[in-house]
């Protein structure tokens, strides 16, 4: 399973990114804004931190100019991912630019049915939305589940990139629901490396190592 980073905090993905823990990025206009920072500036800087897809969303909301931006957008840097939100004119977009050999993200999904017309249109992932779901009481972890037998079915090479994504719990049951990535925030994907008794046992064994007086 691919990780990425859903953020504009370029400190905080280019320490995962040493790690190892990136794959490619995903960001929205909400994120951006919330960085103070031009938009293109922000993407072209995220782009020189991995070699996976960027994702960089278009902010129109008819076919035509969502093309056009996402052309836009292709020119920032080759891993540009151009995200489209998932109404019949996204789905428009998709189509073409798919055509042109643009990579796609078709976001905000919320249903099975709506990521089978994303897989029909070509676009590179689908992005359903687990914890906007859970938000409003129903499983947002069937959708992901619901997703993959469906282009499993069928044969469809779209990527399901589970979103919204809170917890670490999230995380492992998109893995064995067999989700294609993850999209999470820095601090929940550094929080995967936690347990109480990792802790606990690194502790006595360092107390334990003082003890003996020894050295490496």
């Amino acid at each position: 399973m691919k990780f990425f980073v859903d953020s504009a905090d370029i400190e905080a993905i280019s320490e995962l990114a040493d790690i190892g823990l990136v794959d490619g990025v995903t960001t929205n206009p909400s994120i951006i804004a919330k960085s103070g920072r031009d938009f293109k500036d922000v993407i072209k800087q995220i782009c020189g931190l991995t070699d996976g897809h960027v994702s960089a969303e278009v902010v129109a909301t008819e076919a035509q100019q969502m093309i056009s931006e996402g052309q836009t957008l292709r020119k920032i840097a080759d891993n540009v991912c151009v995200k489209l939100p998932l109404t019949l004119e996204g789905l428009k977009a998709c189509k073409q630019l798919s055509g042109e050999g643009v990579p796609t993200n078709v976001t905000l999904c919320f249903s099975p049915n709506q990521a089978l017309l994303a897989a029909k249109v070509g676009a590179t992932y689908i992005s359903p939305f687990i914890g906007r779901l859970d938000d409003i009481t129903l499983d947002g972890m069937e959708l992901i589940q619901d997703i993959r037998e469906i282009y499993d079915n069928y044969g469809y090479e779209t990527e399901v990139l589970a979103a919204s994504i809170r917890s670490a719990n999230h995380v492992k049951d998109c893995a064995l629901v067999g989700a294609d990535v993850i999209t999470a925030p820095p601090g929940v994907i550094k929080g995967l490396a936690n347990h109480p008794l990792t802790d606990k046992g690194l502790a006595a064994f360092m107390k334990d190592w003082d003890k003996s007086g020894q050295s490496i």
